[in-house]
């Protein structure tokens, strides 16, 4: 099979399943793949907001149902989790709409407002999904402008796009490890 016949067929599978994961990356690489003509830019960015928005109800709902117990206690997961709920108490509905362009806490945001129980679960809800529908939106059509402006720089684009695929793939990979082994 064809890295394009993939693409086409498991695309926006592949894009609900990644930002259930890691959200940036897969969306980065699905708005070039769009702006390549493999994906559409539309349905990238719709398979984006439900992948995201279902794994920020599941962290809710585990932070709501499980409370800390559920995670290991290690010092640097607390300290993050303490940071988070100082900004939940602090900026409430703002912190909703915004944590997800915050680096280093966007992940245990979601976990900490169920475990604060300061936030009803249908604002939650409400302000959780505008705020990933403008991020699918911004980081989709930022992956869509970068395969533009790449296509201007280079001429033959076509013959480096699995390079570029690779280039960015790894690039999230290495984020993602710097991560989970912070």
């Amino acid at each position: 099979m064809s890295l394009e016949l993939m693409i086409i067929t498991y695309g926006y599978p592949a894009v609900v399943i990644g930002t259930l994961l890691e959200g940036e990356t897969v969306l980065l690489l699905a708005g070039f793949l769009a702006q390549r003509g493999y994906l559409d830019l539309p349905v990238v960015i719709i398979c984006a907001f439900l992948g995201a928005f279902l794994a920020d109800q599941l962290w809710f709902w585990l932070g709501r149902t499980k409370g800390i117990s559920f995670f290991p206690q290690k010092p640097f997961f607390l300290q993050k989790l303490e940071k988070t709920e100082k900004l939940i108490y602090q900026y409430k509905k703002l912190i909703i709409i915004g944590y997800r362009f915050i680096y280093g806490i966007r992940t245990i945001t979601p976990f900490a407002i169920g475990i604060s129980k300061k936030i009803p679960a249908r604002q939650f809800v409400l302000l959780n999904g505008v705020s990933t529908m403008g991020w699918a939106a911004i980081i989709g059509s930022g992956g869509y402008l970068f395969g533009g402006v790449l296509g201007i720089i280079i001429d033959e684009i076509k013959s480096y796009e699995l390079k570029i695929l690779a280039i960015i793939s790894i690039a999230g990979i290495m984020v993602g490890l710097v991560q989970f082994y912070r």
